[in-house]
């Protein structure tokens, strides 16, 4: 793997993944382009003890462009986007509109395509591997920042989940602190060490490989649908041999991620039959905390869920979820795992 590291006209650092070691990337943009000015900030909320980002400058972040000025396409003679070069194979790139930024953390953009109608599931395993590793670059490189807690690296797909452009990305949080989820999860690990002596992660996975929730498993790597899953259809991803965070991964479990995970996302485009849309679906990696004292306990995971629950028909968060944090799932996991199995690739 090739990385090139390049600036764009107002600053922001722009970073090309290729994967042979001569590519040569020199494109240069040329947008008359004032710096970015944003507005993030961090506020406390002390009933609940956490967090919340107010980044009003966002209201005003592009919101589906038509296909010829999408600003992840590659640059055209007629078209200056985001990325200066004709094209690409993966790009990592500052936000323009961040919700996190200066001491506040860090939001970039990863483009894992430069074909603006494709998706992670269309790509190939050496494509696939490639996005692994600028995940992997990014969390080792934004881990190392002062005032950086953890890393979250993530992907929103379909407008159903709130995408504001439709080319194929994701997106990589440096956050300022440690994420509500990520210290419950945390918490829960310590007080089971206490009480058992075990590591939770440890005992969660060894529950339910099993069990009658797995839908892949691998020599390195399996996928299940969790015994409390909170989403219609929810699949977690984690490596056999447990791990703090991406860079752990050893090479064996590095090459078979790929296979694997394109797996899960082609089942997840076929779960309601033939002739349906995409289905929208948030991939997110659970990444041990930089500094946490608790963090070497902590397991490497992948979350990935959507929020179709049949054709035609979506889950919200309703009053027991948005009001009170209480899910109510109204697909069983068991369910889940038999049709995940059902749609595999033949």
């Amino acid at each position: 793997m090739k990385k090139t590291v390049t600036r764009l006209a107002d600053g922001r650092e722009l970073l090309y993944f290729d994967a042979r070691d001569d590519t040569v990337r020199e494109a240069v943009d040329r947008r008359p382009l004032d710096p970015v000015v944003s507005a993030s900030e961090i506020r406390h909320d002390p009933l609940l003890g956490e967090n919340v980002a107010i980044a009003s400058h966002r209201q005003g972040r592009i919101f589906h462009p038509p296909a010829d000025t999408c600003p992840l396409c590659p640059s055209t003679d007629d078209w200056q986007s985001e990325i200066p070069a004709d094209g690409y194979e993966v790009v990592v790139f500052e936000n323009r509109f961040p919700s996190l930024s200066g001491a506040a953390g860090r939001c970039e953009v990863v483009c894992f395509t430069s074909d603006h109608h494709a998706s992670f599931a269309d790509l190939g395993e050496e494509r696939a591997a490639l996005v692994l590793a600028a995940w992997t670059d990014r969390t080792a490189e934004l881990s190392a920042r002062d005032g950086v807690e953890q890393v979250y690296c993530f992907e929103n797909r379909g407008a159903e989940i709130g995408v504001t452009l439709a080319h194929p990305h994701g997106q990589i949080y440096a956050f300022p602190f440690t994420t509500p989820r990520t210290a419950t999860m945390l918490r829960n690990a310590a007080e089971h060490r206490a009480r058992t002596g075990r590591n939770l992660f440890d005992d969660v996975l060894e529950r339910e490989r099993a069990g009658e929730r797995v839908v892949l498993d691998g020599a390195h790597w399996v996928a299940f649908v969790p015994y409390a899953a909170r989403w219609p259809y929810e699949v977690h991803l984690y490596p056999k041999r447990r791990v703090t965070d991406l860079r752990g991964l050893g090479r064996a479990a590095r090459d078979e991620f790929p296979g694997i995970y394109l797996e899960l996302l082609r089942r997840f485009d076929r779960l309601f039959g033939p002739g349906e849309p995409p289905t929208p679906y948030i991939a997110a990696w659970h990444q041990a905390p930089a500094t946490h004292p608790g963090r070497d306990a902590f397991a490497l995971h992948l979350e990935l869920f959507t929020v179709r629950r049949a054709s035609g028909k979506l889950k919200y968060l309703a009053g027991t979820e948005s009001g009170m944090g209480a899910f109510m799932n109204d697909v069983s996991p068991e369910s889940a795992a038999d049709r995940l199995r059902e749609v595999a690739s033949s």
